[in-house]
């Protein structure tokens, strides 16, 4: 009899036991996190966020408790946060160990391409006092993503040459979301095939594999010096495209798509 009480007291329990309660706290240590949980309905819950959380505007008005030197522990514990959104390839990992020893949840959202940060929205959804919100994000993203996709597709790929900085210069493999982008827009990244996410390369190297684009984040002074960079021994156009948008593993990677893609339409078929 007592068996058979804990077994119906545990199946009533279950429920409570596998659903996440809406956090009321919450603190966000990357500029995407933080857009993610802005997109998730989480905005009003936020209160701490690192540096460099501009968007949406509300976000730059809460206070920074972590930045590029490391985050802030005592500031954090004194916000009484009931959860954290953690970037595992970014944040140190003792003062997250530190909080969690400490009770507080943390979240770990590393999303790498667009299936992960859909899935990473439906994940805030369980956190969410709106998660209806966080789902057709979710929803909403795949679905303009596969838009893209399937109007932008280019039988034969544009080769691209993805490039940051100068000295020194690096380029981005496919395991990049911003080789994903290219892709995505019909164009083939010629580094591609890197074993490291983010390889340094050199001009001798680019210019072996022809590139008939050159894709950057940044504005026209940018273009300018990529272009005197190459001048007389490759040219090719440079499409510059806004650094946010596509640096940040969010849902506003797909505003750099719509501005990548129509510039990679125009050009002819080779």
């Amino acid at each position: 009899m007592v068996r058979r009480f804990c077994l119906m007291l545990s199946v009533l329990l279950l429920p409570w036991v596998a659903t996440a309660a809406p956090a009321q706290r919450v603190i966000s240590l990357a500029p995407n996190l933080t857009e993610l949980a802005f997109a998730a309905g989480m905005g009003d819950k936020l209160v701490g966020v690192s540096a460099y959380s501009d968007y949406p505007p509300q976000a730059a008005k809460i206070e920074q408790i972590a930045n590029w030197q490391g985050i802030n522990t005592e500031r954090i514990v004194t916000l009484k946060p009931d959860l954290v959104l953690a970037w595992r390839g970014g944040n140190p990992q003792r003062p997250l160990d530190q909080l969690t020893s400490l009770g507080i949840h943390v979240v770990y959202l590393d999303p790498k391409n667009a299936g992960q940060i859909a899935q990473a929205l439906e994940t805030l959804s369980e956190y969410s006092p709106v998660p209806a919100t966080a789902k057709r994000a979710a929803a909403d993203f795949r679905q303009q993503w596969q838009a893209l996709k399937l109007k932008y597709h280019r039988d034969n790929p544009v080769p691209a040459f993805i490039q940051f900085g100068t000295q020194p210069l690096f380029t981005a493999s496919a395991a990049t979301m911003q080789s994903e982008v290219l892709e995505l827009c019909g164009a083939k990244n010629i580094f591609a095939d890197s074993r490291v996410p983010w390889p340094q390369v050199s001009r001798e190297q680019v210019l072996s594999r022809h590139p008939q684009i050159i894709v950057i984040a940044g504005g026209k002074s940018q273009k300018q010096v990529i272009e005197d960079y190459w001048r007389s021994l490759l040219s090719v156009p440079v499409i510059t495209l806004e650094s946010d948008w596509f640096s940040r593993a969010g849902p506003r990677i797909l505003l750099a798509a719509r501005q990548l893609c129509p510039q990679l339409a125009d050009l002819p078929q080779r």
